[in-house]
Formats: structure tokens, sequence, C-alpha cells
């Protein structure tokens, strides 16, 4: 996966789902199956989806609820709501005159001095990807005029325009949210530099989040030069905002369910509409045939994703693949029932002692409070 983010899409169609080999359906129609999936992505479609996902669609500053014993917490809404009132200038004023790739655009007045965004540095579930939703929401600017992803959707965005193409489809923007800002290799990280300079360049105010801050990115992964050098350039470009605290999806709730058997996340497949049923280690190997910015497009229409056999992961490539999923499906709260190890014990203690060892947390973070969420489904089941 590293390396791989900024090529193009390739051709492909969302395939109908099939039963699971020798069950007998327990509903009128068997569950979805997400390894029966090869969805083609178009490059309007990566454009018009740059907005926060349905998880964090409502979000607003007044819903953020900062602990009162974190303080950075209150700092952070009153420094981003200050920054949100002050992208009211006359940039996308020219620019909704513009076409969907940028042509024939007015050229965007110059940045002024100084930091042209906010960097919101925290550990997991902090409550960053809500502040940055509602800092998009809050900036005033028609939805068109305001881009929201995490890293990975802006370089596979890269990937389906053309780097040319990108700069001047986002150039005329007044905000561009940058969620889940991890460096992964250096062509990336020169890649996304070059972007984001161009970007301040034309006007464009930046936002973005992490767990790390930003002259320290790429930390433990990568010892080049060069790409040190670049993470210190990138980091210019951002007021660091710290915000600490623990994770929220934790807070007074309780432990994740334990992992469920393999009939009873079959029975409630079958029994829940919109549910998909996989094998989660042919899952594993299909997501390598699927480019990861097509993993939105492979959910679309679940309620809910069953999985059997969950087991360790086997391979780094193989992790990264399956944080991405975790993501999408975190993003559009669609439920996580599973069978097998509990989702704690997905990553070797070598993964989480390494240089992903953000990533995976966050994984295991999202996919336990996704599990939480599926323990309705055996519940229903269970009533009916």
């Amino acid at each position: 996966m590293p390396g791989s983010l900024a090529r193009p899409l390739a051709l492909g169609s969302v395939s109908s789902s099939h039963p699971a080999p020798g069950l007998d359906p327990i509903a009128d129609a068997a569950p979805l199956s997400l390894c029966a999936r090869e969805p083609y992505v178009p490059a309007d479609r990566l454009v018009a989806e740059m907005v926060p996902p349905p998880r964090f669609d409502s979000v607003r500053f007044s819903t953020y609820l900062p602990d009162p014993n974190q303080p950075s917490q209150s700092e952070a809404v009153a420094v981003l709501e200050g920054f949100a009132a002050g992208l009211d200038g006359a940039h996308a004023a020219g620019a909704a005159k513009r076409g969907f790739f940028g042509f024939g655009r007015a050229k965007a007045p110059k940045a002024p001095a100084g930091p042209r965004g906010v960097y919101l540095d925290g550990g997991y579930g902090v409550g960053k990807t809500h502040l940055l939703a509602s800092l998009w929401h809050a900036t005033p600017a028609e939805p068109a005029l305001k881009a929201f992803g995490t890293f990975v959707e802006l370089t596979n965005l890269v990937g389906a325009l053309g780097f040319q193409q990108t700069v001047q489809t986002l150039s005329g923007h007044r905000l561009l949210c940058i969620d889940e800002f991890e460096l992964d290799d250096p062509g990336d990280t020169v890649l996304v530099s070059t972007l984001l300079g161009k970007l301040v360049d034309a006007g464009v105010a930046l936002a973005a989040t992490s767990n790390t801050l930003p002259g320290k990115l790429g930390e433990g992964r990568f010892a080049a030069a060069d790409f040190l050098r670049e993470i210190q350039g990138l980091s210019a470009h951002f007021r660091a905002l710290r915000i600490d605290g623990e994770d929220y999806r934790h807070r007074g709730l309780p432990e994740a369910p334990a992992p469920y058997s393999e009939e009873q996340v079959t029975k409630a497949a079958y029994a829940t509409e919109g549910a998909s049923l996989d094998d989660f280690p042919q899952l594993l190997e299909h997501l390598a045939k699927v480019h990861p910015s097509r993993y939105g497009a492979l959910t679309d229409g679940l309620k809910a994703v069953c999985l059997t056999d969950v087991r360790p992961i086997p391979d780094q490539s193989t992790a990264l693949r399956l944080v991405v999923l975790a993501d999408r499906l975190y993003d559009r709260e669609v439920p996580v029932l599973a069978s097998g190890l509990p989702f704690d014990r997905l990553f070797s203690e070598e993964m989480l002692k390494g240089g992903y060892r953000k990533k995976y947390f966050r994984a295991i973070s999202r996919l336990t409070a996704l599990a939480r969420d599926a323990k309705r489904l055996i519940d229903a089941d269970r009533r009916s």
C-alpha cells in the first residue's frame, strides 16, 4: 500500500452478492458480500464526495463537549471558531464562476504572510475529526468551495486527476480540511507538501488533524534527510493546536463485546437487511485487489458488516489496507459484527511498536466502537 495511493484508478464494476457457500438462507435474501464487489469510482465522484462523512455531517462546535479536565479542548474550539470567522474574504467570490476542473478561473490572490492553516494534534478519540468537520461547516462559503477528506483520499484525488488538474480544481477553494494526516513514504510526502504549497500560494486556507505534531511527522519511519526536510517545510504552513484527553469512545462506556460465535454472526447477517457476510481472511485477500480509493464505494449501501474467523493480520501491507477500510466503515457508521479473535489482537506486538502504530491503534479504537454498535444486531436476533 505505501507508495501506491496516487496511482490512477482502474476500471471495474459493482458485482452482485452471492450467498456464502454451504449456508441455507435464514431470511428471504442472502447477505451481501464485500468480496463480490469490485467498485469503479469516477473522478468527479472523488471531488463531489470531499465533504465531511455521514458520521460528522451534523456536528458543530456547539455539539463538541470539551472535557472540563482538559482546558486545551475548550481553547481549541475558541481558536477554530476565530479561524472560521476569518475565512470570509473575497478569495472565493471569483472562484464561484470557475469551471469544474478550474479552467478559465480568475487568478486567486496571494495568501497573507505567516501560517495559513491550523493543525490539530492529539491522541485517539479526543474529537479532532469532530472539530475539523465543525470548522468545515462553520466556514462561510458554499460547500463547493470547501473540501474535506483524509490524507489518503487527497493522494487518491491526485492519482485520479493528475497533479496540475488537482491544483486547478482546489485552488479556487476557500478551505481544505485534511483528516488523519500521516505520511507513509517519502513519495507521498513530496507530493502532498508540493500540492499544499501551491494551494497556500493560491490563497487556500488549510486545516488538518493527526496524532503527531507537524515537525514530528514521519519520525520512527524513515531516516532519509530529504524526507525530514520536506516535513519541516510542510509544518511551517500550520499553527499547531494540541488537544489533550482520553479516547471519548471509551469514556464511561462498557467494554467492547467479545467476539460472537460463527453461527451467531451468520444468523445475524441473514436476519439483517443490508448486511454483508464475509470470511475475514478472504476479505483481506480481496482488499489487495481493490484500490484503497474505492474502499468507500465498497461499503455503499451497507447497514452492517459481518465477519467470520477474524484472525491476526499476516503482514504490514495487509494491515494498512485494513486501516483504510476501518476508517471508511467508521465514517459511515457501519457496525461490525465478528467471530474469531477480538479486534485488539489483530495487530502483532511488533506492528504496535513500529512506525505505523498510531494507525493501528486508531483502527483498533474505531473497530471496537463499531463492534459495540453491532451488539444490537445480536439482541434483535434474540428477540425475533
